[in-house]
């Protein structure tokens, strides 16, 4: 029996992954049945539909940016599996908000003045339990797991939760909106009963601490006292390097899908399919090429195989705009075009080299910082990557916006990999500094 293997037979492991998946499974349901349904029943303008997207990503990543610093602090300073029982038992509330929210869209209440603002609202409390549980979800493990065993939970953790990524959004694109807005009830209180079950995890350190609950100089603070250690800087800066290319590609990855590609909302989700297929086999694939060992030095190789793939992707869309389809292509018809198995295995390489570089810098930040400061660390990660994202996704709407095509900026992302295996590099040269 492998390590993996071995982990989801555990009481100390499996409770908690059941409740990540369930959680990253139910979120993703709500967010896209509620994009897709006012996007294509309630709007009928592509300015219209832009907006709603863009504020509707902005109130998601908000509570990252404003309460990771205090969600790190909870989580270092209380008991961990006691956060995550409140956390899902406040979940209930907001899915029936959102449900709430979707059943009046769908029956046409109100769409305007109450539905959509309900659904948004819905969608920040979403953010915000996210941040209370990310720093969680990593920082756990090292507690309920040995030494051997945190890579391979974390790697099931990250596989996990894209495929319940997966899940969610092609369910949500399946099902009518009022089944979905059922379902994240239903989800929910599983997702609860599901953390019943964790174990406790009581703080690490001098126990309960009194919390700083100003807000801007928590986050301040808080990331001074994790980026003195250079490991842990060069980890957080290779995963926020990361960040931000994902933060350009998906900003650029719909028009070219549509307007190059010329591909349907079909094709786009097996688009999705093969890349969180891909991120879940690099992110498993990565703890057997490491034999269970926490280290980062295969991360600067990943990350340049994923620029690799990024140039072909980039090559092979040039080749296909020359002999471009006058029409949107089916799934079958998609499957039959010239170059279209290319097209999918350069997305299913950059998912997998992009999961063998991330995963094993999340289980270095929680077995490198000190057992009673995981939470925290994740925190500042989860407040830098926000940051890098929000970066990358100006960036690509400022190079839209002068006039650079969507197809060109796909190098701007095979460049950035150049970067993010520097600073790779320079993560493995400080672990290789600190053993000596």
């Amino acid at each position: 029996m492998t390590t993996t293997t071995h982990l989801l037979h555990r009481r100390r492991f499996l409770p908690l992954f059941c409740t990540q998946l369930l959680n990253a499974f139910n979120d993703n349901l709500y967010k896209t049945a509620m994009v897709l349904f006012v996007v294509y029943q309630v709007y009928n303008d592509e300015s219209q539909e832009a907006i709603f997207s863009a504020v509707a990503s902005g109130l998601f990543i908000l509570p990252f940016f404003v309460l990771s610093a205090l969600a790190g602090q909870l989580a270092d300073m209380r008991d961990k599996a006691a956060i995550i029982r409140t956390v899902k038992m406040c979940e209930i509330g907001l899915m029936l908000i959102g449900a709430t929210g979707l059943f009046l869209a769908w029956r046409g209440i109100a769409v305007d003045s109450f539905a959509i603002p309900l659904l948004m609202f819905a969608l920040f409390l979403t953010g915000v339990q996210s941040t209370f549980l990310g720093p969680i979800k990593y920082a756990i493990l090292p507690q309920h797991l040995k030494k051997e065993e945190v890579l391979a939970g974390t790697g099931l953790v990250e596989a996990g939760t894209y495929v319940a990524i997966l899940l969610g959004t092609i369910l949500a694109g399946w099902i009518p909106v009022e089944w979905a807005a059922g379902g994240i009830i239903v989800t929910s209180v599983i997702g609860y009963i599901s953390s019943r079950q964790i174990p406790s995890a009581p703080p690490l350190g001098k126990g309960e601490e009194k919390l700083d609950w100003h807000i801007l100089r928590a986050s301040i603070t808080l990331i001074k006292n994790t980026m003195h250690d250079r490991q842990i800087f060069y980890a957080i800066l290779s995963i926020s390097f990361f960040w931000t290319i994902g933060a350009v590609l998906f900003i650029q990855f719909p028009p070219l899908a549509k307007n190059t590609l010329m591909a349907s909302k079909e094709v786009a989700s097996l688009f999705l399919v093969i890349f969180s297929v891909g991120v879940a086999i690099g992110s498993v694939s990565i703890n057997m090429l490491l034999k269970g060992k926490v280290s980062a030095r295969y991360s600067p190789i990943s990350v340049i195989v994923m620029g690799v793939f990024v140039v072909a992707f980039y090559l092979v869309c040039r080749a296909w705009a020359a002999d471009q389809p006058t029409e949107l292509l089916n799934v079958a018809e998609f499957i039959a075009w010239p170059l279209a198995t290319v097209i999918l295995l350069c997305l299913l390489g950059i998912a997998i080299a992009g999961g063998m570089f991330v995963v094993p810098l999340y289980a270095f930040l929680t077995t490198r910082c000190a057992p009673d400061e995981a939470a925290r660390t994740i925190a500042a990660n989860n407040i830098v990557n926000s940051g890098a994202m929000v970066c990358g996704s100006l960036l690509a709407i400022g190079l839209s916006a002068i006039g650079v095509p969507v197809v060109e900026q796909v190098l701007l992302s095979a460049g950035m990999c150049l970067v993010s295996a520097w600073l790779g590099k320079r993560l493995h040269n400080a672990e290789l500094e600190h053993a000596e």
